[in-house]
């Protein structure tokens, strides 16, 4: 490996264009754009770790909204870099200056196809870099959104080696956003699971919390995290290979779940978007699988394959890749999905020798696999027959005649543009029908709670009318056989009751487009309507209420005496109000459902609405406060 100083440092581009088009280098300026600061930050530090160089990360949310990532890797360079300036000014001013773009400082780098710190300074009122390297202790700082505050300067000696960043996000572009810690702490914990034997730490000096990660099992350790609260069928499988300088390390488990869960890498920065190696893996794991039922003859008839999602059924699975610059591709700027060709071919040869050999020495784990996989066929293929009944054949008319009694079609044909809403009841449902938008909007009327999907194979769920209804009006099948493109409507919205029966129904329906339409969700056309909670009158002066907060600003700036109603049911309104409170596109607020976080969002949804008991009380006590105090007052 070559030396690390001021002349390892290039300089690309510049770095105008950050602050007047944000969103084109960290995705948004939400809550999640604001995260992404953090993560550019922390991916330098772990690209340290990974490739040799410190073992501990500490994060602190400070109480003024600033944060600091401190790390003891070898600390930037604090030469004078060959434009004649200091090189941490370079690094913290330049877009894609680092030391990832000359070859030789990191073999392995997850932060090359990010944006960098200097991206970060961009939208920052003030940035703060402490470095600890050559015996000495060097500052410099930043403001107003990268412009240099105080030049580098040496302000003491130390024998340590590192770098503490502090910066303070301008609030002026993420508006309404803060640091979350909850959000913070599970990156953080999922990078811990990554790289075996790194401490990390996260203080929130705020609430006067901390937490510390540190595993030594790795990957093994976020498969036994995942399934903790699920039954396994057997111990964790840890494999690795390696060719052409590319690494594949996995970790799986199956689980007497219906459902896959796989969570994918590369250089420790989570692919959410999959890309080559998951492509590879599923084509590995189909194969062994494959190639073991007929080598055994285990699977009888003309049709003795296994689907892939035959295989996959109950599997836990974590892939993480570690893959030199120079066969390095990612496709977009976040990293979102891996693109490098030969990681497929690598993983699928990895995989499949690593669980051929397992099968073959593992029989009665490897029968019970082969069972599961079995009736997931056998529930595949008659999901898929009750699907061509349902469009061609006798079933048909039965569907039909179920919509024409429950759904209010849109008169228009365009998926493009088309809305269904899911309507809590036959009262709300009639309201919706009348106040609707008859051109693009379509009405379907739920009568009580739909089946909890965790608990339910396709089969089960097929026999099931309200959900039945459901598949055939969005009209895009359902589990493996899903396609979102051929979906009726752009927006699929759930529209229920602002009380605890309505949340209710809202978790078992988004349970089930989780489990069985999640490409839906996945393509960002799930949707939660949010009715007003209030309706407060001055006389002849009507507002509405979307929390209590917005209330108390309501009756804060108007005068006289409020009549104050609290909207429980959707039924209550009228069609006029429903319309324009909560259907209304240039009036309502809708919130989209999204998965962020593939791994906790599979580990929520089985704690809260599995078979087990106890981690759902843990997880409700932990998290939930109880009070028998109602927060409706009438102010005045």
């Amino acid at each position: 490996m070559t030396k690390y100083d001021a002349s390892s440092i290039k300089i690309l581009e510049g770095l105008e264009a950050v602050r007047k088009r944000p969103g084109m280098y960290i995705g948004s300026t939400d809550k999640r754009g604001l995260h992404h600061l953090v993560w550019e930050i922390v991916d330098n530090s772990i690209d340290e770790i990974i490739n040799g160089y410190g073992n501990h990360i500490k994060i602190v949310l400070h109480k003024d909204g600033s944060i600091t990532v401190a790390d003891n890797g070898r600390g930037v360079p604090i030469g004078m870099h060959e434009s004649g300036k200091s090189t941490p000014e370079v690094i913290y001013t330049i877009l894609h200056a680092g030391g990832k773009f000359e070859e030789g400082n990191y073999k392995v780098s997850g932060g090359l196809h990010g944006v960098g710190g200097s991206v970060v300074n961009a939208l920052s009122t003030k940035m703060d870099v402490i470095i600890y390297r050559e015996g000495v202790i060097s500052n410099i700082r930043f403001k107003d959104g990268g412009k240099v505050d105080s030049p580098l300067k040496t302000i003491g000696e130390s024998k340590k080696t590192g770098t503490v960043v502090t910066f303070w996000p301008d609030y002026s572009i993420f508006k309404n956003c803060n640091f979350s810690y909850t959000t913070i702490c599970e990156r953080m914990q999922e990078s811990a699971f990554l790289i075996p034997n790194v401490t990390i730490e996260v203080i929130d000096e705020d609430n006067k919390r901390e937490v510390k990660y540190h595993y030594e099992e790795g990957l093994t350790n976020f498969i036994e995290y995942m399934d903790e609260d699920k039954n396994v069928l057997h111990k964790v499988l840890n494999f690795t290979g390696k060719k052409n300088d590319i690494e594949v390390n996995i970790a799986m488990q199956y689980t007497d779940t219906y459902n896959e869960n796989i969570v994918s890498f590369v250089n420790n920065v989570k692919t959410t978007d999959g890309g080559t190696h998951e492509v590879g893996f599923k084509t590995g794991i189909t194969k062994a699988f494959n190639d073991y039922v007929k080598m055994n003859n285990l699977i009888k008839g003309k049709d003795n394959t296994f689907d892939g999602s035959d295989v996959r059924e109950g599997l836990s699975a974590v892939i993480n890749l570690k893959i030199p610059e120079n066969l390095l591709q990612f496709e977009g700027q976040t990293k979102g999905k891996l693109g490098t060709p030969e990681a497929r071919s690598i993983t699928e040869s990895v995989t499949y020798e690593n669980i051929k050999f397992f099968l073959e020495e593992n029989k009665e784990i490897a029968l019970n696999i082969v069972d599961k996989a079995s009736k997931s066929k056998v529930a595949r293929e008659a999901a898929r027959k009750a699907r061509e009944e349902a469009r061609n054949g006798k079933g048909k008319m039965k569907i039909e005649k179920n919509l024409s009694g429950k759904l209010a079609p849109a008169t228009s044909k365009n998926a493009k543009i088309n809305e269904l809403f899911l309507v809590e009841g036959d009262s709300a449902g009639g309201s919706a029908k009348m106040g609707r938008n008859r051109k693009f909007q379509a009405i379907l009327p739920l009568r009580g709670k739909v089946i909890n999907a965790e608990k339910t194979s396709v089969a089960e769920i097929l026999k099931n009318e309200e959900i039945n209804t459901i598949i055939h009006t969005i009209g895009a099948g359902i589990g493996s056989d899903f396609i979102a493109e051929d979906s009726n409507y752009d927006k699929v919205i759930i529209m229920t009751d602002a009380d605890v029966d309505g949340s209710h129904i809202q978790i078992l329906l988004l349970t089930f487009f989780y489990r069985f339409m999640r490409p839906l969700i996945e393509a960002g056309k799930v949707y939660v309507a949010k009715p007003p909670l209030y309706k407060i009158d001055y006389g002849k002066k009507h507002f509405y209420a979307y929390s209590d907060d917005e209330r108390f600003k309501i009756v804060a700036e108007n005068s006289g005496k409020p009549t104050i109603s609290r909207n429980k049911g959707l039924g209550e309104m009228n069609a006029d109000e429903l319309w324009d409170t909560t259907m209304n596109p240039d009036t309502r607020t809708l919130m989209r459902v999204n998965i962020y976080d593939a791994a906790l969002a599979e580990k929520r949804v089985n704690v809260l609405m599995g078979d087990k008991v106890e981690p759902r009380k843990e997880w409700i006590e932990e998290n939930i406060v109880f009070t028998m105090e109602d927060s409706y007052r009438v102010e005045g």
